[in-house]
């Protein structure tokens, strides 16, 4: 067991390219603003785009023929199997930056609040808050299932809205050495093991009774969010200053809108009589 653990704490915190990971602006892959408007206008461009033909391919007065047996077996693994992926890199993200974190703190006062002009984007944490900020591309995937599933339902604003903000919001993350990071990745990847765990369930045709414990538990990390800032507010405003506060301002109204959209989808969806409608056919919602 001993040996199991030193093994782990080696390829996640202690490995030269994790920990000797920086977020360079403009070298690291990615690092640029150039790099985060162009994937966001690519990725919202290719989904207005393909919604539109999904609905000009309808005429109103037929309904649309429903897709082969073999296209949506497909579909279905394929789904399966980008969310196993997902739930595998949520694991390894959790457990790699709670490592990290215990790693690199230098006190429990750095867990609230990095000093101001003296955090480097440069560690473990941070090698694991960048593979946070990638996996955020590769979520867009999801927009893509929903797509050529053929239900246009189930793409909602705030499905668009929610992958298209958090790009953005980690990038300034990254840039400004925004403290509260460590809660940041530990919490939303310990929520997508759980959010993807019930997708890859549904591609495979079973219907977890624990759907509303997902948008549950998305709903209750932006909450705690707001809770762990008045650590990092009171520090801010009683000491030096902590790192990144501008990012956190924009950060807190990324959270805070999708706290409002996410109780709005709460609400609609589980109210009562409305859940079993808002299945959309047994198929999972994506969000």
């Amino acid at each position: 067991m001993e040996r199991i653990q030193s093994n782990v704490l080696y390829w996640l915190v202690e490995h030269p390219v994790v920990k000797e990971f920086e977020w360079k602006e403009g070298e690291t892959w990615g690092s640029s603003p150039r790099f985060v408007a162009t994937t966001l206008i690519a990725y919202t461009s290719v989904t207005a785009f393909l919604y539109k033909i999904s609905i000009s391919s309808k005429s109103p007065p037929a309904k649309t023929p429903p897709s082969s047996p073999s296209t949506t077996s497909f579909l279905h693994l394929f789904s399966a199997f980008h969310s196993l992926l997902l739930v595998i890199l949520s694991t390894l993200m959790t457990v790699g930056c709670t490592l990290s974190t215990f790693a690199q703190k230098p006190n429990n006062h750095w867990l609230f609040c990095f000093p101001s002009n003296e955090t480097p984007p440069r560690g473990p944490v941070f090698f694991w808050t960048y593979v946070f900020y990638l996996s955020k591309i590769s979520e867009f995937v999801d927009t893509l299932l929903i797509l050529l599933s053929k239900s246009k339902r189930r793409l909602s604003f705030l499905h668009v809205y929610h992958h298209s903000v958090a790009l953005v919001g980690i990038y300034m993350w990254l840039q400004t050495s925004q403290s509260l990071i460590p809660f940041g990745v530990i919490t939303n990847s310990s929520v997508h093991i759980l959010m993807y765990t019930y997708y890859m369930l549904c591609a495979l045709g079973k219907r977890p009774w624990w759907k509303r414990l997902v948008t549950d538990v998305q709903i209750l990390q932006f909450i705690l969010s707001f809770l762990v800032s008045f650590g990092m507010l009171w520090y801010h405003f009683t000491g030096k200053g902590c790192s990144g506060f501008g990012s956190w301002c924009v950060s807190a109204f990324i959270s805070g809108s999708l706290l409002f959209l996410f109780y709005d989808f709460h609400t609609k969806t589980y109210a009562k009589g409305s859940e079993k409608r808002a299945d959309y056919g047994g198929k999972e919602n994506r969000i």
